[in-house]
């Protein structure tokens, strides 16, 4: 019995060491499959970081590749433009590319819904622009959200395009009023601003988008901004003579100065518009302009010949004195050299004498039958008037502008209008008072 328990008792001990060996073996087995599996996975990671490593190495080399390739092209395009500068030097424009050019003026053209209108006054200017494109840098300022403009004025290199969004709405003042009136005054008091104060010019060339312009445009305005500069006695130089119809005039190197607001193509600086800006009117900014209390007896010079020539039968003033009176202006053919001539005559002082002595030497004509008269006189002649009805009349006769505005006929200075008859003879319409005013007694 003894035996059968020892026995028992040790086989316990047996199948207890077995399965502590067997737990210990697991254990043991476990400890180092965790192990086996972190290597592996180490490994896995290594290999793929290699696989990047190698990619990475791969797309460098690549981009190596690329960055030698654009080297070499950029080694050529400077070799080209290396070329090109000393092609330029050669040519003599070394000083342009050295020195910055102030610009004369900019030249704004004034657009609003007329892309047909737009794309002839655009080839106009540019016809004669290339030579002084740093001197006169083109704007097109464009009133309104026309597509078709907006696309004419951005499909040249040449132009630099403003647009002008006001959605304010427009109380007219009297009734009846065409609301394009205030809305093309505000599109000028803006498209200024933008031209003077944003953009900093000194002088500004407006142009509308129905004119063409004269093969000496550019030249003229240079030669003007002298005459800006250096008499503040001249408030805008104009390209445009009420006068200008074919039948009336003559000669493309004669200038004057004259007390009635041309428009149609002017130049105005800085502090003019420095002094205009705050009190633009709502409407009519012509007709302000023509007011005595506004130009306060500043003059504008204008030419005999027009230097620019307005084609525009449809737009806002409804064709207006078309047919009679813009259709047949005669638009200067000739290439005159301003840079040559001596303009010191229209300083205000020297023109006043140089204007006396051209009416005191014309021949003084009375009475009725005028334009006979005129025609059996040989060389200028100078003609009374006693008021504005009296004027009207004999401008009826000869069938020149006989508008007046605030007091001043059409191209007057100091009253008298001066047009050419019968090619060269020179016509002086007098008024009361000129005489006076030009100092010219026993006449």
């Amino acid at each position: 019995m003894n035996r059968r328990c020892d026995l028992r008792y040790l086989l316990i001990l047996a199948a207890i060491a077995f399965i502590y060996t067997q737990v210990k073996l697991f254990a043991t087995q476990s400890e180092y499959a965790g192990k086996i599996a972190d290597a592996m996975e180490a490994e896995n990671h290594c290999r793929n970081q290699l696989h990047l490593l190698i990619n990475e190495i791969g797309m460098h080399q690549e981009n190596i590749v690329v960055l030698e390739e654009k080297a070499k092209r950029q080694a050529q395009e400077c070799e080209q433009l290396r070329a090109v500068v000393q092609d330029l030097e050669k040519k003599g424009v070394k000083s342009l590319i050295r020195e910055r050019q102030v610009p004369v003026a900019a030249v704004v053209i004034m657009a609003c819904n007329r892309a047909d209108y737009l794309e002839r006054t655009i080839k106009s200017i540019l016809k004669y622009h290339s030579s002084v494109a740093l001197k006169f840098p083109v704007f097109v300022s464009q009133d309104g959200s026309n597509s078709d403009v907006r696309k004419m004025a951005m499909g040249y290199d040449q132009l630099t395009y403003m647009q002008h969004l006001d959605y304010e709405p427009i109380h007219t003042e009297r009734p009846g009023e065409l609301i394009a009136y205030y809305k093309i005054a505000r599109h000028y008091k803006w498209a200024l601003d933008q031209l003077f104060y944003k953009h900093s010019f000194n002088r500004v060339i407006i142009l509308e988008d129905d004119m063409e312009i004269a093969p000496d445009f550019f030249d003229y305005f240079e030669a003007g901004a002298d005459l800006l500069d250096n008499d503040k006695s001249i408030m805008a130089i104009s390209s445009w003579n009420d006068n200008g119809q074919k039948q009336f005039v003559h000669d493309p190197y004669a200038l004057y100065r004259s007390d009635f607001f041309p428009g149609l193509g002017w130049m105005l600086s800085k502090p003019t518009w420095d002094e205009l800006s705050p009190k633009w009117p709502k409407a009519y900014w012509d007709d302000w302009l023509r007011l005595k209390e506004n130009h306060k007896g500043r003059q504008f010079i204008r030419p005999e010949v027009c230097r620019t020539y307005n084609f525009g039968e449809h737009g806002s003033s409804l064709g207006q004195f078309f047919q009679q009176y813009l259709k047949p202006i005669k638009l200067n053919d000739v290439q005159v050299n301003w840079k040559s001539m001596n303009l010191s005559y229209l300083m205000e002082g020297t023109f006043v004498k140089h204007f006396a002595d051209l009416v005191r030497s014309a021949k003084l004509l009375y009475g009725t039958d005028l334009v006979l008269k005129t025609n059996n006189v040989d060389g200028d002649v100078r003609i009374p008037y006693k008021d504005q009805s009296h004027f009207e009349n004999i401008a009826h006769q000869f069938g020149i502008f006989d508008e007046w505005k605030d007091g001043i006929p059409r191209t007057a200075y100091k009253g008298v209008v001066v047009f050419r008859h019968q090619t060269s003879k020179r016509v002086f319409l007098v008024g009361p008072k000129s005489l006076q005013q030009l100092e010219i007694k026993n006449a």
